[in-house]
């Protein structure tokens, strides 16, 4: 089961969305503990208008190839999407260097050089995949060096903050 953190227009959303659907075809998703039977239209384009199932109840939407905002015909709401699994999806280094899991784009850095920081603090956000992805210390100690800046693309590996 995946989690997700969604977002929509400021309020919060735990979301669990299962790998395989259901033998009708439709998800059991779980938002905030509560079972919604969902069914979505092919999101292969960017801005197509789409169709979602939930619960029996067809809406109709236009969605962000981004997932940056979703319209319906309550009008267009942000929307910010988080992986809760992608915190823990990577062996831990203890060495303090902080690298990239994945290739991504860097879009919110938390700290500064120079700032302590305890284990686990989130350092940075990373977009992958339509994701954002929290990257957080993996020990206790003081940023030594930062080589991440908002909108910088980032490879696997590459070294984005030190602690020492």
């Amino acid at each position: 089961m995946r989690k997700l953190l969604v977002t929509i227009d400021g309020t919060e959303f735990q979301v669990q969305v299962p790998e395989v659907p259901d033998s009708d075809g439709f998800f059991t998703v779980m938002v905030n503990g509560q079972p919604m039977r969902t069914a979505l239209s092919s999101l292969a384009d960017s801005e197509v208008l789409e169709w979602a199932m939930v619960n029996s109840r067809p809406y109709e939407l236009q969605i962000d190839h981004e997932l940056r905002w979703i319209q319906s015909r309550h009008g267009r709401h942000n929307v910010q999407v988080r992986d809760q699994d992608s915190r823990i999806s990577h062996p831990r280094s203890t060495d303090g260097r902080i690298k990239a899991p994945i290739p991504g784009v860097v879009v919110r850095v938390l700290v500064d050089v120079g700032q302590e920081v305890e284990l686990d603090q989130p350092l940075l956000v990373l977009e992958a995949m339509k994701m954002e992805n929290e990257i957080r210390a993996t020990r206790a100690g003081r940023i030594a060096s930062l080589n991440a800046t908002p909108g910088r693309a980032v490879q696997l590996g590459t070294l984005l903050a030190e602690i020492v």
